[in-house]
């Protein structure tokens, strides 16, 4: 934040963050990335607080300062810090993978983020991710227009994955010849559940009663080969017989056919993996309330999504930090609790203020002691589907 460089990419206008302000961009940068919830103006009296060593609420700017700010502030600068933070996790991010291979969980989920009349129950706009759930983190997020398809979605990210080192898991919204054919030739591995109506050969093999079976997909048609720059060559999968706890089978199709290394009974709780990007989405849309945007425009959700990914990051890393590896395995920090002890100094702890980051380890102390723990093979049915506990309008809580 502090590199000149770098303001210099971010920066929507030459005159923007030059002159000698109060608000400057590592400031403003600082107080979107620790998770803005509150109105704007208790969130700026609040990390000006934390600047001062006697703390509680300063009032140095206003909230009027502060939109008129951030037009000057591209939404890039947040991409470029989720990708440095990233890489400055790669070692943390590549002590879990899975045989080898880093876990991408992809999917999207549907923001309501306009309060006018008539469009409570309307999705203004679709936030699409791909996720890490080993080390739960969110590696890549787009906003796209709320009538866009999910399979689009990933064929637009797919160039953020790693070939023959990605492990793509995909829920039933992404099945198709051609999404499958594209990662295949793409050389990028997935586990996808699939359903009985799209393929005859999925159909054959649950009534089979057989525990897996290697099967062979007809080539993509003419115009997904076209549209896709796709070979038109037949594609082979491995299916997989799942059963839930509960007694439901699932069926899942994978693109790993060496059943030596990659046994069928692992592929269960492999799947169930991908369940930590819905926990993620729940996390920011709920706790950091990405649906109450800060600002009036596009740019300013585009800046919303961006910071408050990073802030969910920065959040998850610090409450990993100093946990051995056997403590990971049988517990889950409490990022309810981890988000809220850090919430009041992350901004200024960004800011490099040293009686913030003295008080730092203490507070990483306390997130340590109140993890959960996790109990094996224990899961609670889902509930039927039904009205969200919360309410469609998004406004913002003081």
């Amino acid at each position: 934040m502090f590199d000149p460089a770098l303001a210099d990419r971010v920066r929507r206008s030459p005159t923007a963050f030059t002159r000698n302000r109060t608000l400057t961009l590592p400031r403003m940068a600082a107080l979107m990335m620790s998770g803005m919830c509150a109105s704007v103006q208790a969130e700026l009296d609040a990390l000006f607080g934390a600047l001062d060593k006697r703390g509680g609420q300063t009032r140095a700017v206003s909230a009027q300062a502060f939109s008129k700010a951030r037009r000057g502030l591209s939404a890039d600068l947040f991409d470029l810090a989720r990708a440095h933070l990233i890489s400055l996790a790669q070692p943390h991010i590549e002590s879990m993978r899975w045989n080898g291979l880093r876990l991408v969980a992809a999917d999207g989920s549907r923001l309501r983020v306009s309060t006018r009349r008539g469009h409570e129950l309307r999705a203004d706009h679709y936030v699409f991710a791909l996720f890490l759930p080993g080390p739960e983190l969110t590696l890549h997020a787009a906003l796209h227009s709320a009538d866009g398809a999910e399979r689009q979605m990933l064929f637009e990210a797919l160039d953020v994955l790693q070939p023959c080192t990605d492990l793509l898991l995909l829920d039933r919204g992404f099945i198709g010849n051609a999404m499958v054919a594209t990662l295949t030739q793409r050389e990028i591995a997935f586990c996808m559940r699939v359903d009985t109506h799209n393929w005859k050969c999925v159909t054959d093999f649950t009534r089979s009663g057989e525990a897996e079976r290697i099967v062979t997909l007809q080539a993509p048609c003419e115009q997904d080969a076209r549209d896709y720059e796709l070979a038109r060559t037949p594609s082979t999968v491995r299916l997989i017989r799942d059963v839930t706890p509960s007694g439901r089978v699932r069926v899942l199709m994978t693109s790993l056919l060496d059943g030596q290394r990659y046994p069928a009974a692992s592929f269960g709780a492999l799947y169930h993996q991908r369940w930590r990007i819905e926990e993620a989405f729940k996390r920011l849309k709920h706790r950091l309330r990405l649906e109450a945007v800060t600002g009036l425009d596009y740019l300013a959700l585009q800046q919303d999504l961006g910071a408050k990914i990073l802030a969910d990051n920065l959040c998850t890393l610090l409450s990993d930090l100093d946990v051995s590896r056997d403590n990971v395995c049988a517990s889950r920090p409490n990022r309810v609790y981890a988000r809220g002890v850090l919430k009041p100094i992350l901004g200024a702890c960004l800011l490099r203020v040293r009686h913030c980051l003295e008080g730092l380890a203490s507070l990483l102390a306390l997130i340590h002691q109140n993890r959960c723990r996790i109990q094996p093979a224990r899961s609670y049915p889902r509930p039927p589907r039904k009205a969200k506990p919360h309410c469609h309008l998004a406004y913002k809580f003081a």
